[in-house]
């Protein structure tokens, strides 16, 4: 036997609800909507954190690296209006290496590897072209290595050689930079630019290098040598070097003293930048009357010639002959004797010539000046009121002791290294300062870090999904799976019965909807027929209407 519903009761959904088939129904749709929040839940605390690979690439750079990551199989996502290519974290590093290998990203300019892809048959001014291109791009990417500079392009003018030595050009340079947004570059930065371009090609001096920002700022002029009526930049750097180097001594040491934040210094130092030569050649005499002089070398020249001996007479053989003896007397007078031996004595020629030379003094002096020297130091230091803390934990301030001023006033001195003779100053005033003290900066908390905040929202996204999902599986799915296997396992039954309801027995008569008295008449006339099945309905009835 077996119960239907009519065509009135079919067509009502909140009836159809009511049945054992409708029950069933809503029960597998509920479970099955269940089953995909859960899906989703899952995949949503699955999904992985992606990172940024590259940014600020071009468009060809950007569609090589796409197409490589499609080949590799490894998931990207574009952010910030397509600027930035992201990929899983723990994918990162593993992509930028494999992307490094295939030489990418190129940054918009190619290098030496243009050399590579020479076809048979070029010319040898294309050649010429394509090392210029190649020696180009391979300086824009040693300059964008660069901290501060995003972008670069370089473009050189390297003239032909020719075999006049009056026709020689020098190479020139030109550098545009584009830089990230607030940064900038100092002139030592300028200056490594400019000498790496002018290192990287043959014959190119600095001063043919032009450096220009994307703001169209003229950086390399400080590189230029300064004329006779500019201000050469690089003194102007060692002065203020010099002078924030002697300030800074000062502070340090004087700090420990009067506490921090206590004293402030300040220095401007005269710095003589001239470069002078001197040499000189001093003569002077030996000074001093008992002085010897040297005597440096000496040469004496004596001559004496005497005519005594001279022969006298007619030349011949009588005048060679030997004189005759003496007839003298042997007794004279002495007077006598004198005059014949003047008689006899002949006349006698001297000459004698002395030549001295005396050492004379000589002093010869070369004299170099550096460039740099300090002609004057001037000095200012402040010092604030010292702070003292009472018994009672009151802080009070009070100007610094006679004491203290000239301890503090020597340690100054020594830290900037006082010349009086040179005519250096040093004011150090005692004074309060006025305005707040600076508050000591508060370490972040770790529970405030970016990283700690990373790390917790990980840690809540799963524990969120994996709570939702036991809640979803235990209070919802569970049950209502229990109860759909309850209605599928229990037996058919028989709804109560209405004045609209009409039963089908077995005979396979079939229900129809009838009035209420048509109704009755056919139960009579069943239950006249066939009395042991109506009890068997009306029993069925009964234990329906109970449970």
């Amino acid at each position: 036997m077996a119960i239907a519903t009519d065509a009135g009761f079919a067509q009502s959904p909140a009836a159809f609800t009511q049945t054992p088939l409708g029950r069933n129904l809503i029960l597998m749709v509920g479970a099955a909507i269940i089953i995909g929040i859960m899906s989703a839940v899952w995949m949503w605390s699955q999904k992985p954190d992606y990172r940024v690979l590259f940014s600020n690439f071009s468009d060809r750079d950007g569609g090589a690296i796409v197409a490589t990551l499609q080949q590799l199989n490894i998931p990207y996502q574009f952010a910030e209006g397509g600027g930035a290519i992201l990929v899983p974290a723990d994918q990162v590093y593993d992509a930028r290496l494999k992307l490094a290998a295939q030489g990418l990203p190129k940054g918009g300019s190619v290098g030496f590897e243009l050399m590579e892809n020479q076809k048979l048959g070029v010319s040898q001014f294309l050649e010429q072209v394509n090392f210029q291109r190649a020696l180009e791009g391979e300086l824009a990417r040693s300059i964008q290595a660069v901290a501060a500079v995003q972008g670069a392009r370089v473009h050189l003018a390297l003239p032909k050689a020719s075999v006049f030595v009056r026709e020689q050009q020098k190479p020139t340079a030109s550098v545009l930079l584009n830089l990230y947004p607030g940064r900038t570059l100092d002139e030592q930065q300028v200056s490594a630019i400019v000498h790496l371009v002018a290192s990287s090609v043959p014959e190119l001096p600095t001063k043919n290098v032009t450096v220009v920002d994307q703001a169209g700022n003229l950086l390399s002029e400080s590189n230029k040598p300064a004329g006779k009526n500019t201000l050469d930049p690089s003194q102007l750097k060692y002065v203020q070097d010099l002078q924030n180097s002697i300030a800074r001594r000062i502070e340090s040491i004087v700090t420990p003293i009067v506490g921090m934040n206590n004293v402030r210094a300040e220095a401007t130092a005269d710095v003589d930048f001239s470069h002078t030569e001197q040499a000189a050649e001093i003569y002077k005499p030996n000074q001093g009357p008992d002085t010897a002089p040297s005597i440096r070398s000496q040469q004496m020249v004596e001559s004496q010639t005497s005519n005594g001996g001279n022969a006298s007479g007619v030349p011949g053989a009588l005048s060679n002959q030997p004189p005759a003896p003496s007839t003298a007397p042997l007794t004279a007078p002495a007077g006598a004797a004198a005059q014949s031996a003047g008689v006899a004595a002949t006349p006698t020629n001297s000459h004698k010539d002395t030549t001295v030379n005396y050492e004379i003094d000589k002093t010869i002096r070369y004299v170099q000046q550096p460039m740099g020297g300090i002609k004057r130091l001037s000095v200012a230091v402040v010092v604030n009121y010292k702070r003292e803390t009472d018994a009672k934990g009151k802080v009070t301030t009070r100007p610094l002791t006679e004491a203290e001023r000239t301890q503090i006033n020597d340690l100054v001195k020594e830290a900037m290294g006082y010349n009086k003779d040179r005519g250096d100053s040093l004011n150090v005033v005692n004074t309060p300062f006025a305005g707040v003290e600076k508050e000591p900066i508060v370490e972040v908390p770790l529970w405030k870090r970016p990283e700690t905040m990373s790390m917790a929202y990980t840690v809540a996204r799963y524990l969120l999904g994996a709570a939702f999902l036991l809640y979803l599986f235990f209070g919802l799915l569970k049950p209502m799976l229990g109860k759909l296997s309850q209605e599928l396992r229990a037996p058919a039954r028989l709804p109560p019965p209405t004045e609209d309801t009409v039963v089908r027995l077995s005979d396979g008569e079939s229900m129809r909807q009838r009035s209420y008295q048509e109704n009755l008449d056919s139960a009579k006339q069943l239950a006249r027929q066939d009395p042991k099945m109506v009890a068997n309905v009306v029993k069925t009835w009964v234990g329906g209407s109970s449970e």
